[in-house]
């Protein structure tokens, strides 16, 4: 019996890179967590101009609350300051990370608050959504809490 030797080469990662700018941070973070779940490698570029949907107080309070919640703690929610890291977090609340599967898509995950220059002349996918309502960029809510 002859063995075989198949080298089979792994299908490279395909990367989607997204402009967040003027889209809204719960539908784009739900994207980027499905496509995360399916295999690709996702960059999410200019963070601070995405868009949170709602009245500003409401806004502010309830990030602030969930910020000061593990203050008083070291071990506790450690909840991010930094725009980037708002958006990751809030893929991470998509993702079942206490698993393989979920931490391997966070893992595929990027976040940048601007464009990168490696990333500038890169085709963006953009997701942006029409509202009537009142919006709040996250580099100012950032800013706030």
């Amino acid at each position: 019996m002859k063995k075989i030797n198949i080298n089979i080469k792994e299908a490279p990662l395909q990367e989607i890179v997204i402009d967040a700018g003027g889209s809204i941070l719960g539908r784009l973070a739900s994207f980027a967590a499905k496509q995360a779940l399916l295999g690709k490698k996702v960059i999410i570029v200019n963070c601070d101009s995405a868009l949170i949907t709602g009245r500003k107080r409401m806004i502010i309070g309830e990030y602030g609350i969930a910020r000061r919640r593990g203050s008083i703690s070291l071990n506790g929610p450690h909840f991010p300051k930094p725009a980037a890291r708002i958006m990751k977090r809030t893929i991470r609340g998509m993702l079942s990370y206490n698993q393989g599967r979920g931490l391997a898509a966070l893992k595929r995950i990027v976040c940048y608050p601007n464009i990168p220059q490696e990333y500038a002349s890169s085709k963006k996918i953009s997701i942006i959504a029409h509202t009537k309502g009142r919006t709040m960029p996250l580099s100012e809510l950032s800013r706030e809490i």
